[in-house]
């Protein structure tokens, strides 16, 4: 089993998110790219003490920029968009 802390690496503060955290209960994480959908529930659960009705994942990929020596590209993550039951909430700020 893996650590909590190494699945969800930090959550995303986003006016999007913060809206969709306001509104539809809804809060986006940054997680691990071999992150399960059941690995990130889990750790959820268990570093905020909610419960998880839902769980959103999209891989980001890495976007295209130029330097001084050429073309690179920047690394591609994961994000996790959590929807939780009505009565929890998490407090990110």
């Amino acid at each position: 089993m893996i650590e909590p802390t190494h699945v969800i690496k930090r959550p995303l503060v986003t006016e999007k998110s913060t809206w969709e955290s306001h509104s539809r209960n809804r809060y986006s994480f940054l997680v691990d790219l071999a992150a399960t959908k059941d690995q990130i529930r889990a750790s959820i659960e268990k570093l905020y003490n909610v419960r998880v009705e839902k769980i959103s994942t999209q891989i980001r990929k890495g976007e295209f920029f130029r330097t001084r020596a050429g073309e690179t590209r920047a690394s591609s993550w994961k994000k996790a968009i959590v929807q939780l039951h009505p009565d929890d909430k998490i407090e990110l700020i």
